[in-house]
């Protein structure tokens, strides 16, 4: 099964940890077993908003520097059941070699139905370690030019990286901004811009962001969330409709 997906971002600010987040509440709702890694050497945040912060005591730096073993480097998330994390490391310093990160992700994946890995913004070496292990990736994009040039330039990394299931995910989107804005006719133009198949559009939700912030995943409940239900489904090649609330 192909079941390594690598989330990334053009730029930052585009809501790219939201999704990684509320996409494995998602699938763990569904039924699966789900490891959220994140990659983001130097800007972890994903222990923070699963509410784990206190419990992190190794991160993917001291499983591959034998510190610990691999185990005691994922923890279990408190409010969601078979929802794990392992985390990046806090130094920049400790980012893992696309070859070596490969071989954690390869020794750790056949024990969950998912590994989501939350890549670090941009296109740099840390977004291509982030990459190297996965069969598929969602590319995140806000509506609006500068993100999704970004989108573009990941999509176009991505394809000679050899990641070729890309999936587009529009976040935030707020459709009387939208088209106050201007800059695109429509949603299609969006999607022609970014080259690559949406499979998810977000609304914009001030309850998603304190949810998140709040460290509540999977504990507090919003509608806008239900959009990540659909994407779960889209993933398990359901036929169902996209949902925008």
């Amino acid at each position: 099964m192909d079941n390594v997906i690598v989330v990334a971002s053009g730029k930052g600010g585009t809501g790219k940890s939201t999704v990684c987040i509320s996409l494995s509440v998602a699938l763990v709702k569904q039924g699966k077993k789900v490891l959220l890694i994140d990659c983001d050497c130097g800007m972890r945040g994903l222990d923070i908003m699963l509410d784990i912060e206190q419990d992190i005591l190794f991160d993917a730096s001291d499983a591959v520097c034998g510190n610990c073993s691999f185990g005691e480097a994922i923890y279990k998330s408190r409010h969601n059941k078979n929802l794990f994390l392992m985390a990046a490391p806090f130094d920049a310093e400790n980012e893992l070699s696309p070859s070596v990160f490969k071989q954690l992700v390869d020794s750790v994946k056949n024990n969950f139905d998912y590994v989501i890995i939350d890549s670090p913004a941009g296109i740099s070496s840390g977004f291509v370690t982030a990459a190297a292990p996965a069969d598929k990736a969602l590319i995140v994009t806000n509506a609006e030019p500068t993100s999704v040039r970004g989108a573009l330039k990941v999509r176009k990394k991505l394809d000679a990286l050899g990641v070729k299931n890309l999936r587009l995910v529009i976040n935030r989107f707020d459709r009387k901004m939208f088209k106050k804005l201007g800059f695109y006719e429509d949603l299609d133009a969006v999607i022609d811009a970014a080259q690559t198949q949406l499979i998810a559009l977000v609304p914009f939700s001030v309850d998603i962001s304190v949810i998140m912030q709040r460290g509540a995943a999977g504990l507090e409940k919003s509608s806008a969330l239900a959009v990540f239900d659909r994407l779960a489904e889209r993933l398990e090649g359901k036929r169902v409709p996209l949902l925008y609330g």
